[in-house]
């Protein structure tokens, strides 16, 4: 018996040898196959910024004169602005009870979310892993995501679940319990503001577009991001109130224009990412607001939105696809937050449910609808 399984065992070395010789030697054919993979359509992945209280007026390609925005700027330079986006009671990730990301998830994509949910919490079932999102970072209370300098954030990495018995992140393992979230301290923020929740949030969804870049180890699958930040109506805190510290502007003024600066700063953060990683074309990166500004008197209306009525119930919306929307567009088509959904889809190949009526913009954005 000892006989027949060293025999065995000097065969199947033999046949290793055989086998990594011809490898070795057969080069064109490796070429050939890395070729045809290359050649494989693959879908686009979609990164959706909102940012809760941005006003029309609030970007210099939208008309501020006060400061300027260039990395917005440059992003709706190089895509197309619409002029009549408005906002709704509709949420834009989930405008029917269906969210985008839902949509997205069943057609083969990985979803994230960063920032404030407020479509359920923890314990309902239309929390973000209840509605086809893989991870999250980010807040349930309105409050706390106003908080620039909470002291925690909701957490839901992939691949982990928490155990609320041991109030641990635990493996997760299909069919095992759900796959949901925990809170993680900020522990320096226990000891005053040390760290800045915006900048924060900025930080994991560069970590996303970096840990989820299509590629052949995950089969070129496609991602969707949905990053929101917020515009309190309040009080706006901000770590310096530059680049306005020397204006004459009432300090409220200064801080949300600071803020507002900071985002323009986050979005290039973002372009310089995919560039850095290689996405440079197969990726289509929408910009946009969640509601318009909320009227306080901490602030101006004036001074932001000059351009503009306090009842008009247009936003920001701008639209970038290298190599697939045209540059320098700018279009007074009319469109809601509610077409999202749809215009994802189409983007994805993603089928849609039978009862969804909104109607897709990517013609729109293609510029192959009349102006």
């Amino acid at each position: 018996m000892t006989t027949i399984c060293f025999c065995r065992f000097c065969r199947a070395l033999f046949l290793l040898a055989t086998l990594l010789e011809f490898s070795a030697t057969a080069q064109p054919s490796l070429t050939l196959t890395n070729a045809a993979d290359q050649a494989i359509a693959r879908r686009t992945s979609i990164i959706f910024v909102q940012v809760n209280g941005l006003g029309y007026g609030d970007l210099s390609c939208y008309g501020q004169t006060n400061f300027q925005t260039p990395n917005l700027d440059k992003l709706a330079a190089k895509g197309i602005q619409f002029t009549n986006y408005f906002v709704g009671s509709a949420n834009a990730l989930m405008p029917d009870g269906i969210c985008v990301a839902q949509i997205l998830k069943d057609s083969g994509y990985h979803t994230g979310l960063i920032g404030h949910w407020d479509l359920g919490d923890e314990n309902s079932g239309t929390a973000p892993w209840e509605k086809g999102f893989d991870e999250f970072a980010g807040y349930f209370d309105a409050n706390d995501a106003e908080n620039f300098y909470a002291n925690y954030i909701w957490s839901l990495p992939p691949r982990f679940s928490y155990d609320k018995t041991s109030g641990k992140f635990v493996e997760w393992i299909p069919g095992q319990g759900p796959h949901v979230g925990g809170k993680e301290m900020i522990y320096s923020n226990t000891q005053g503001k040390n760290q800045y929740i915006p900048d924060q949030l900025t930080k994991s969804a560069l970590n996303f577009v970096q840990n989820n870049l299509p590629d052949r180890f995950n089969h070129y699958r496609p991602f969707f991001l949905s990053v929101a930040y917020e515009i309190p109506a309040g009080k706006i805190e901000v770590p310096t109130d530059a680049p306005f510290s020397e204006e004459s502007w009432p300090q409220p003024e200064k801080n949300k224009a600071a803020l507002i600066s900071r985002i323009d700063g986050y979005i290039g953060q973002l372009q310089e990412q995919l560039q850095k990683i290689g996405m440079t074309n197969n990726i289509v990166i929408f910009f946009s607001s969640a509601s318009i500004p909320k009227k306080t008197s901490l602030i101006d209306p004036e001074f932001f939105h000059s351009n503009i009525s306090a009842d008009d119930l247009r936003v920001p919306m701008i639209a970038n696809w290298p190599e697939k929307i045209p540059a320098g567009q700018v279009s007074d088509y009319k469109w809601s937050a509610r077409d999202l959904l749809p215009t994802a889809a189409e983007i994805g190949f993603a089928k849609l449910p039978p009862d969804i009526i909104e109607t897709s913009v990517l013609p729109a954005m293609l510029g192959q609808v009349p102006k």
